[in-house]
């Protein structure tokens, strides 16, 4: 008998919390993981007495669906994902509808929506974000593919998902197909920054003031009640308080700095150079978990590379002041990459993109939430055509306003040896885009001396390309023009 509103593949922690989340909200979910006994202990477990039906193969969880049967995927990204569509495909019916709520490459998701959309099945490609808790209680999700599906989980999908203040669910269709899971790359990577910057704070703070993890504890605690208002900013000033039960020390002091991924950084940076799209904060952050990997290096160059021997001279209470200013321009730098990308991604795939709708998506349940978010909301509101946040009021604004801060912190990071990458990198993106005359010039000038690459003139129509003979030895054949 088909009873179940959805069904879903998967009981790991975002699967299980997911399933829990739907059951919560009125909707009758059927379960189904490839090792069976997972389906028995979560149905004897947290979803006892909940509306929650168990399956032991993937024919007994399609017979316990309705039509159009909707059937959503929490499975490891890449190869696992199309074997368990290709093990459920066989039992679908035209109009039927898959949902793969992994963090897939967005590339595979375009192709997925364009083959099954040929066997007239609908596929949804779908960010979720917000961990184990947001999947619980409400994540921020962020659907794309096959347009005709979206009717189908509206009310599910709007239902589960995180509300802002006025009650708007942190969910709505995103776009055509790969789109859903780029917008959730683009959050992933921006997740990366805003991680990096914090951490280079706590780096100034520490190392340059020689602040306790308590007292700094404190200061993010206070910033949580500035413009830096966050998920994150609030979890670090909880991760600063906390004491280790075994040492009495405090925790971060007893983590090893070498910090992990699970690749979507990488994505998204990669996807950025693709484009040409200047996501240099993004990278950064990227670069830096790299380079904390090489622990065991990084040790034994401290015993041979030389940095500068000296302190912090100052007023303390001015330069904690500067550190947050310093992170605040940072995080609009990293955000404003972020929708750079977003947009060029979406003129590169013709995907109709809603930049503030974007923003909402991300204002709660994800890990990037943040009270920023609804500037940006209102930023694409005022003009959807925005080229960059940069040039909203109100970003012009709080850069203006904070930037003497942001390069006294950059500078005095330099004079004391403490690396910024992502402080720095987003100044050097801001003094880049605000440049009218950047030094490729010169770049340029050197590509058509050894390889005859050519050059624009700034005193002849754009597009009209030329080459000279810097030499007197090389004559005027031209390389074929390409941008890089």
């Amino acid at each position: 008998m088909s009873q179940a509103d959805i069904g879903l593949v998967g009981l790991a922690v975002m699967g299980e919390n997911l399933v829990l989340n739907m059951a919560n909200h009125g909707f009758s979910v059927a379960v189904y993981n490839r090792t069976t006994s997972k389906v028995d202990d979560f149905l004897q477990g947290r979803a006892q007495g909940k509306s929650i039906l168990g399956a032991h193969s993937p024919e007994e969880l399609v017979a316990q669906l309705k039509r159009p049967r909707r059937l959503m995927l929490m499975v490891q990204a890449g190869a696992a994902v199309d074997r368990v569509i290709d093990s459920f495909l066989p039992l679908l019916e035209p109009g039927d509808i898959l949902i793969d709520g992994g963090n897939s490459h967005y590339d595979d998701t375009i192709r997925r929506t364009r083959e099954l959309s040929a066997q007239n099945i609908l596929f949804i490609g779908t960010g979720v974000s917000g961990g184990e808790e947001g999947a619980l209680t409400g994540p921020s999700i962020m659907p794309g593919g096959n347009a005709a599906a979206w009717p189908h989980v509206k009310e599910i999908f709007q239902s589960i998902a995180a509300k802002v203040d006025d009650g708007s669910p942190c969910c709505d269709w995103v776009g055509d197909d790969g789109a859903g899971h780029y917008v959730k790359m683009v959050h992933n990577g921006i997740e990366y920054a805003d991680m990096q910057m914090i951490s280079e704070a706590y780096a100034l703070l520490h190392h340059a003031l020689g602040l306790t993890p308590a007292e700094m504890s404190t200061i993010f605690k206070r910033w949580n009640e500035s413009e830096l208002d966050s998920y994150l900013i609030e979890i670090t000033s909880e991760i600063l308080a906390k004491i280790d039960e075994e040492t009495g020390q405090p925790m971060v002091d007893v983590i090893l700095d070498t910090a992990g991924q699970k690749g979507t950084g990488k994505w998204t940076s990669g996807a950025a150079l693709d484009l040409g799209a200047p996501a240099v904060t993004i990278a950064e952050a990227v670069f830096s978990r790299f380079i904390s990997a090489l622990k065991d290096e990084r040790v034994a160059a401290g015993a041979l590379l030389a940095g500068p021997e000296v302190e912090f001279e100052g007023d303390r209470e001015t330069f904690i002041e500067a550190v947050r200013q310093s992170l605040y321009a940072a995080k609009i730098c990293s955000y404003a990459q972020g929708f750079q990308l977003l947009a060029m991604a979406a003129q590169e795939h013709n995907w109709q993109l809603n930049y503030g709708s974007i923003a909402l998506m991300w204002r709660g349940g994800c890990i990037i939430r943040a009270q920023f978010l609804g500037r940006i909301k209102e930023a694409f509101d005022v003009n959807p055509a925005l080229q960059n946040l940069l040039l909203a009021p109100y970003f012009q604004e709080a850069i203006n306003a904070s930037q003497k801060a942001w390069r006294q912190v950059v500078a005095t990071a330099a004079t004391l040896g403490i690396p910024v990458p992502a402080f720095s990198s987003a100044l050097a993106y801001y003094d880049g885009y605000r440049s009218p005359r950047l030094a490729a010039n010169l770049l340029q000038a050197q590509r058509d001396y050894f390889g005859a690459h050519t050059y624009e003139r700034l005193d002849k129509p754009r597009g009209e390309f030329f080459h000279t003979n810097w030499t007197g030895r090389g004559g005027t054949t031209a390389s074929t023009t390409y941008n890089a």
